[in-house]
């Protein structure tokens, strides 16, 4: 069995789990196929076979690998998504970051999370991603994202005029410094801190939730993700930002933009059976008030 390993970078601190991560990998007798740059960064302190095998790309992911495990937050996971693309690879998250909402599993689960993949106990977890066409090229190879896509104004420019449209029908106008477009699984994330509501990951749905709105009135909505939601911009400011998880480009605020469901899914695994709402419970301390 072969698994691709993925990391941002490795603290001090996180030397002892990272070594016991890689000695269970051993035993298990599950070859690792690392990120390179990774590797430069753990090679004088971790210890590996020899001839460890690497990667750099999503190129280098041939359909011999069967899983991709992320070692840090949730932000490096979104990573492994862009590595993933269509490939059928599925995503297994060990928390090294803070919240751990994506990447579900802890330090202190590791030698079992492991195993699972040799045993298959796993629990598998299908997610939508959001896809977004404009009429230049943008995001490269990785047009899609898992969380949500972003409209912002540039730096300190005045706020931005939104027009958005389902499947050409129009919407609403927004002004605002922003508009998110997130999928059930970013309706935790970013759409979650500007005001947004929670919806349940198989809910088929898209979330779309203004940033700093100006017009009082305009609340998140959510949509049916069968719908093809287009944007048309108005700023002050020559340019403005889009945000794709998180990786953005300026582009010109004349862009054509519009966000679809992608054609493919991603396949994130679990350890337990732990419903959505446990995992609400878990991560957001539902709950837990002093007066429960």
């Amino acid at each position: 069995m072969k698994a691709a390993i993925y990391s941002r970078l490795m603290d001090e601190q996180q030397k002892e789990s990272v070594q016991v991560f890689f000695d269970e990998l051993s035993k298990q007798n599950i070859t690792p196929l690392i990120y390179q740059a990774f590797l430069d960064q753990i090679r004088d302190t971790i210890h590996l076979p020899p001839d460890t095998l690497t990667f750099s790309s999503s190129e280098d992911l041939i359909e011999d690998v069967e899983f991709i495990i992320s070692l840090g937050g949730d932000g490096t996971l979104l990573d492994t998504v862009a590595l993933v693309r269509n490939k059928n690879i599925s995503i297994m998250g060990i928390n090294f970051g803070r919240l751990g909402f994506l990447a579900g599993i802890g330090k202190e689960e590791i030698k079992a999370a492991v195993k699972a993949l040799v045993k298959r106990s796993y629990i598998v977890d299908t997610r939508t991603l959001i896809h977004l066409d404009a009429d230049l090229p943008l995001f490269g190879n990785v047009p899609y994202g898992l969380n949500e896509f972003a409209i912002h104004k540039q730096d300190v420019a005045a706020m931005i005029k939104i027009e958005a449209y389902l499947n050409g029908e129009f919407l609403n106008t927004y002004w605002a410094d922003g508009l998110i477009v997130a999928t059930p699984t970013g309706s935790t994330g970013y759409s979650l801190s500007c005001g947004g509501p929670i919806v349940f990951p198989d809910s088929g749905s898209f979330v779309i939730t203004p940033v700093a709105p100006h017009n009082l009135n305009a609340r998140p909505i959510v949509v049916p993700d069968d719908n093809v939601i287009s944007f048309e911009v108005e700023s002050r400011s020559e340019s403005i930002i889009c945000a794709l998880d998180s990786r953005r480009e300026i582009v010109g605020k004349h862009v054509a933009l519009a966000v679809r469901k992608e054609r493919f899914k991603i396949n994130l695994l679990r350890l337990t059976e732990n419903s959505f709402l446990q995992t609400l419970h878990d991560k957001l301390t539902w709950g837990l008030d002093k007066r429960n």
